[in-house]
């Protein structure tokens, strides 16, 4: 039953996270569509995502996450073209 539930949340998270990048794409388009270049778009949404980390975690906190996207960044996570299995 436990196995179950902690499915069901994986299912519910990864739902969650579909969800949030299809409003973050649409957003980068909007952007894009208005005349923003995507330098500024990104710079943005950067500066965005550590004023809510640094708010919910702390410093250390954020400093934290920010090490983590950067292994994931090096193990090719995000970069175009990467086959996910």
């Amino acid at each position: 039953m436990e196995q179950n539930l902690s499915d069901i949340d994986e299912m519910i998270i990864h739902e969650k996270m579909q969800t949030a990048l299809e409003h973050q794409t649409e957003a980068w388009a909007e952007g894009v569509a208005d005349g923003i270049e995507p330098e500024i778009i990104a710079d943005a949404a950067l500066v965005t995502v550590m004023r809510e980390t640094v708010k919910m975690f702390g410093e250390d906190g954020a400093e934290a996450m920010l090490e983590e996207l950067r292994q994931r960044m090096l193990t090719g996570e995000f970069s175009p073209g990467r086959l996910i299995q």
